[in-house]
């Protein structure tokens, strides 16, 4: 019978329940912080004053914790103010939400506003992440609202109107348009979303096109990308998903300089159109292009097909209103594609999920979302390359159901890209968090249910896994495996490394792919091992007394024993109290005396060097080996709360470790 201690996984379970009551979707999206932006705002109406954010307060402490933080001289001189203190007229969006409303500020998140700019060209995303009907005249009240895609679920962010200034000019993100704020906003409420502005400084573009959408992103070295690459880019953008791209630096110090083409190395840029066109020079062919924004709203191309290079003259009007060419210093311009493959290194698309799709004719994804979470000494055991720890990593069942159906293809197998996230990194930064370096593998079983253990990782080989390890928020990989079951082992690179992730598979087809996260709603616990059935006893002695047969035991006992396990024995009778008297009778004691050692025995094989302790990785295996199956959050509350700072375990806490077990059990099976 399951058995599930008070409070236990009590916030997953609700978690969990929430979401099958709609809690987190688009539309019931989490609010955030708990703020109900229709309830603030009336109440604000109502007291006819306007909203003041104590949770991402006017302060230092939302600006950041280093370069922005108190003892930083950029933050002297800036003042928060709402948009109607700077300027007359303020206007939410001024004439639709365009690319040209993102222009970056003093602050490194071109990464932010490259995404933003891909947003613009879908409405649908946009006004989701962006509600409508806001505005600095009907029924304001100083706070805004906007929507975003975190770890899982939607969230409601609200937040007050007070931007940062410097000489009543905004210092961040700002529109061309001087009375618009939509974009303004936007950044604030995603730096609220991460602790601060300063939490925002250096990203990939990725991060935030996920965060807009819900989405999984394919990454394309140029050096290596695919013959058909144009074609991926046009059908990208078709579907909906969003699309970046940048120029690898290969010295940091020359971050964000421009080359003499008018590019900029090391920067992050929109991908906004994909199109074709036929000069009048070119009879019988086209010539393939490509359209692309710098966040900075300036600094441009200025190649060929450049907004006044001479190949536009080539072009007959039609052609021109058609690519919407533009000459204007508004950081957006075209240029050829195989320019393009020359001069950027790295393409980033973002893929939508089916609840960002707008209908059935745009390509969908099927998508199964598992939490998980690496335990310093428990369950986070580094890559392949530490074979003693690697095999309690968490794991993931995959069931490939149906291979590919794709008459283009010769292929034979189940198409799916699986995506491995690390959760939290950068809001943790202020206490000096940074990305761990992770990746993932899959092997191949069959049928087995049970978390598999360190032989099967020694003489079985992976049948697919990640690139590279690396230091990404996530890591995602495209594979085609024939039908079957499989085991996903998600990991950072080196054991003891801890932190929350989520690991997502997404399939083209409905129903190929299935994954069972490794985690059972209540503490399953087998029948322990339990020592042979013993004699009918005399009744328990009377309080205060004790038999000659009891004092011989007693004896024995304490010969054999010695300290310690005269201290563990005197755990087991605090722990249990059998009879409720505080005291063991006879029968109990030898049944304990029995468990003990049982139990000692265990700890001996594990201790094979003899130094007093097991480390925490091999007490998984004793526990298994005293009869208790757990799941991985259990082992890793046992991890917490008895291994030492050295994660191991002595024969004293392996044995109060025990109690506590049979004494759950005991409970669960009355």
């Amino acid at each position: 019978m399951p058995y599930t201690p008070s409070g236990f996984f009590c916030d997953r379970l609700i978690r969990e329940r929430e979401r099958r009551d709609g809690e987190g979707s688009v539309s019931k999206p989490v609010r955030f912080n708990g703020q109900d932006y229709n309830a603030l705002r009336q109440e604000c109406l109502q007291r006819k004053g306007l909203f003041e954010d104590d949770s991402f307060p006017a302060t230092v402490e939302s600006l950041g914790f280093k370069e922005l933080g108190h003892k930083s001289n950029k933050v002297k001189n800036i003042v928060w103010k709402r948009p109607k203190e700077i300027c007359e007229n303020p206007q939410f969006i001024v004439g639709g939400a365009s690319r040209t409303d993102i222009c970056q500020g003093d602050l490194g998140d071109c990464w932010l506003l490259a995404a933003i700019a891909c947003l613009t060209l879908n409405e649908k995303l946009l006004f989701r992440v962006v509600p409508q009907e806001q505005s600095f005249s009907e029924n304001y009240a100083g706070l805004f609202h906007f929507q975003f895609w975190r770890y899982g679920d939607w969230v409601d962010v609200v937040i007050d109107d007070r931007i940062p200034t410097f000489n009543n000019q905004l210092v961040f993100t700002k529109s061309a348009e001087r009375n618009e704020f939509w974009s303004a906003l936007l950044e604030k409420a995603y730096a609220k979303l991460h602790g601060s502005y300063e939490a925002l400084k250096g990203g990939n573009t990725t991060e935030a096109m996920e965060d807009f959408t819900g989405g999984v992103t394919e990454f394309y070295e140029m050096k290596e990308a695919p013959k058909e690459l144009y074609k991926i880019m046009k059908k990208a953008l078709e579907r909906g998903s969003l699309m970046g791209c940048s120029i690898d630096s290969l010295v940091p110090a020359r971050f964000e300089t421009r080359t003499v083409t008018g590019l900029v190395k090391g920067h992050a840029y929109s991908v906004t159109a994909v199109d074709e066109c036929k000069p009048s020079q070119h009879k019988d062919s086209k010539v393939r292009l490509v359209r692309l924004r710098n966040p900075w709203g300036q600094v441009e191309w200025n190649g060929p097909w450049s907004d006044n290079s001479k190949e536009w003259t080539t072009l007959s009007k039609d052609e021109k209103d058609k690519l919407q060419h533009q000459s204007a210093e508004d950081g957006e311009f075209w240029m050829s594609f195989e320019d393009f493959k020359k001069n950027y290194t790295k393409i980033e698309i973002c893929n939508l999920t089916p609840d960002a799709l707008e209908d059935d004719k745009i390509h969908k994804w099927t998508v199964s979302v598992n939490e998980g979470r690496w335990v310093r000494g428990c369950s986070a055991g580094g890559c392949r390359n530490y074979p003693d720890t690697f095999w309690t990593n968490p794991q993931y069942r995959l069931r490939l159901l149906e291979e590919d159906d794709d008459p283009d293809d010769n292929e034979v197998g189940c198409t799916f890209v699986v995506a491995l996230m690390q959760k939290n990194r950068r809001k943790e930064r202020k206490m000096g968090a940074n990305l761990f370096t992770i990746g993932f593998a899959i092997y191949e079983m069959h049928g087995n249910k049970q978390h598999m253990q360190k032989d099967f990782f020694l003489f079985n080989s992976s049948k697919a896994r990640s690139k590279s390890y690396i230091n990404l928020r996530e890591v995602t990989q495209r594979f085609r495996l024939s039908s079957g079951e499989y085991v996903i082992i998600p990991s950072t690179y080196e054991p003891h490394q801890e932190g929350d992730f989520i690991l997502r598979v997404f399939s083209e087809k409905r129903n190929t792919s299935e994954v069972d996260l490794n985690f059972l709603p209540s503490c399953v616990i087998t029948s322990p091992c339990s020592a042979a059935p013993l004699p009918t006893q005399p009744a328990p002695a009377l309080a205060g007394e004790e038999s000659e047969e009891d004092q011989q035991f007693r004896t024995i006992f304490q010969e054999i024993a010695g300290e310690v396990n005269r201290e563990c024995v005197w755990r087991l009778t605090v722990c249990v109290q059998m009879d409720g008297t505080g005291r063991l009778n006879l029968q109990e004691f030898r049944h304990l005396w029995n468990k003990i050692k049982q139990w000692q025995g265990i700890f001996k094989h594990y201790n094979a060097d003899q130094s007093g302790s097991i480390n925490s990785y091999e007490m998984r295996n004793a526990v298994n080996d005293a009869g208790f199956r757990l799941n991985n959050q259990l082992y890793d509350i046992i991890t917490m709360r008895y291994a030492n700072e050295n994660m191991n375990i002595d024969f004293d806490s392996f044995v109060s470790c025990l109690v506590r077990l049979e004494a759950m059990f005991s409970k669960s099976t009355h």
